[in-house]
């Protein structure tokens, strides 16, 4: 189906929480906003594990492609 735009499958389960209906585990990201204005609270911070970042495995004696490239350059960390 062309044109069509699929909403996330968390999508209700973030609603039922705004509603006070009881806790969702959804990406960080996607409710960073409800936390930081406080209509949505961390629980269980200490269970939470951080973010290190991505792995990626790949075969280096190959020639990438250059959107693989990109990729990589986008991924790797700036340091």
């Amino acid at each position: 189906m062309y044109g069509v735009r699929r909403s996330p499958r968390w999508l209700p389960i973030l609603k039922a929480a705004l509603a006070d209906h009881g806790v969702a585990y959804i990406p960080e990201d996607a409710v960073s906003c409800h936390v930081a204005g406080g209509s949505l609270q961390r629980l269980l911070t200490t269970w939470c594990p951080t973010f290190m970042g991505y792995h990626l495995y790949y075969p280096s004696r190959r020639q990438t492609s250059p959107a693989f490239q990109l990729l990589l350059e986008a991924l790797r960390v700036k340091g």
